[in-house]
């Protein structure tokens, strides 16, 4: 319960997200605001509203981030390596990578690690590998989550949102996993700060979550007892 975690402060680890084909520029400037007002982060968009959220928050804390492979983790290793360097290009310095799952489950380890690590060398900016954990097994999440810091991953990442969301579970077995190396990001389906903070204690270091707002009003309600 959140009673229980009275000193966390949620609001540095939240990704604020606006992942909707559907957003607007006037959206994109209302998120940037919020993230800047609430000492968010980092906003995380899509590809298009990257030049938009850079200007808008040029010289304020929050981290442009942006999805690469978002939501499928299908499109080719070169479509990949472009977005991710146009993104660069345009400012943002946090890229969450889909990897190419069907890979994965095929055994073509070599050809994932390739993958990410030319992203991650190619751009030099933070790279958040999204593994998908609600598709894997256990012994999948592994595999992928050493592939990923070994490609030079800065974060191992739960989910994307499209195919369930973030668990406790899968969010202590990659901090085990990680060894504090790199950051874990639980993301997808988090809609209440007991859920939040169930998965910072678990060993997240950022909430991927569209709920940010719903979240500071419900940590805010509780100093208020409700």
């Amino acid at each position: 319960m959140a009673a229980d975690y009275p000193d966390i402060d949620i609001a540095p680890f939240i990704d604020h997200s606006l992942l909707t084909p559907t957003a607007t520029p006037e959206q994109v400037e209302q998120w940037c605001e919020e993230a800047y007002r609430f000492n968010f982060a980092a906003v995380c968009l899509f590809p298009a509203n990257v030049k938009q959220a850079v200007e808008l928050l040029h010289g304020k804390n929050p981290k442009v981030c942006t999805v690469i492979g978002f939501p499928s983790g299908a499109t080719t290793s070169a479509v990949k390596l472009y977005e991710a360097q146009e993104a660069a290009d345009s400012g943002a310095t946090e890229l969450d990578v889909v990897i190419n799952l069907g890979w994965l489950k095929a055994g073509k380890t070599e050809e994932v690690h390739r993958e990410i690590a030319e992203i991650c060398e190619e751009t030099g900016q933070t790279v958040k590998v999204i593994l998908e954990t609600n598709l894997l097994t256990d012994a999948e999440k592994k595999i992928a989550a050493e592939i990923a810091m070994e490609a030079g991953a800065a974060f191992l990442k739960t989910s994307t949102g499209w195919n369930g969301g973030a668990t406790v579970a899968d969010v202590r077995l990659l901090q085990e996993l990680a060894k504090e190396r790199v950051g874990i990001k639980a993301s997808g389906g988090i809609h209440t700060i007991n859920q939040a903070l169930d998965l910072i204690v678990a060993g997240a270091t950022r909430l991927g979550t569209s709920r940010g707002m719903d979240l500071i009003r419900q940590r805010d309600n509780l100093g208020k007892g409700e």
